[in-house]
This record gives C-alpha cells, sequence and structure tokens, in this order.
C-alpha cells in the first residue's frame, strides 16, 4: 500500500478513535447519559466508559505519532480533538440517541423504564 494511503487510513482511524473517545467521555456523564435516552449507569459503567474514552484518545494520539513527526503529531491530535468535541457536542444538541451507537450495552430508559 502507499505511504500516502497508509498515512490517510491511520489520520481516519485517529479521528475515529477521537470521536469514540469523547463519546465514551460524554456518555460517562449522567446528564449526557440521560439526553441520550440510556438507563441510569453504574459507578462500574461510568468508571468503564470514562477509562475507554481516555484510551481511544490516546490511541489516537499513537496514530498521529504514527504518521508525523512529534511536533506536527501534536498539532494533528489537538486538531481532531477539537473536531471531535465539536462534533459531540452537535449530536448531543441535535440527536443525541446517536450516541447510544457507542454503548448498546447500556440499554435505553424505554427498554428499562
Amino acid at each position: 500500500m502507499p505511504e500516502s494511503v497508509t498515512a490517510a487510513l491511520l489520520l481516519l482511524a485517529a479521528l475515529s478513535a477521537s470521536v469514540a473517545g469523547m463519546g465514551w467521555l460524554a456518555l460517562s456523564m449522567p446528564v449526557h447519559a440521560q439526553q441520550a435516552g440510556m438507563a441510569p449507569l453504574s459507578r462500574a459503567a461510568t468508571r468503564a466508559l470514562r477509562i475507554a474514552g481516555a484510551v481511544a484518545l490516546l490511541v489516537a494520539l499513537g496514530c498521529c505519532l504514527a504518521v508525523d513527526h512529534a511536533s506536527m503529531a501534536s498539532l494533528v491530535w489537538v486538531m481532531g480533538l477539537t473536531v471531535a468535541a465539536a462534533g459531540v457536542a452537535m449530536t448531543l444538541a441535535w440527536r443525541p440517541h446517536w450516541l447510544r451507537v457507542l454503548a448498546p450495552w447500556a440499554g435505553s430508559r424505554a427498554a428499562r423504564g
């Protein structure tokens, strides 16, 4: 595979990991989980979402570092985090139930209530 295609795929993976990480961090907050129509999360589920979010953001950094040198990779990573955070915020404002895709095991309030 050509080097440019590999770099593009790694950057796409970094952006995807950033979106997933920001989504998991958002869903770990009770208010946002409620917005997404999820049942109240246990303490263990909240912790698992926070850990998954942090790991996903670190994976995104690793993907960026695999593509470029550290100074450029960190810049691209921060830009990806910004885009991901804005995207998750807009999703919470517009279609919060879409974020349930990131935690299907949590279930919805309607299914449990």
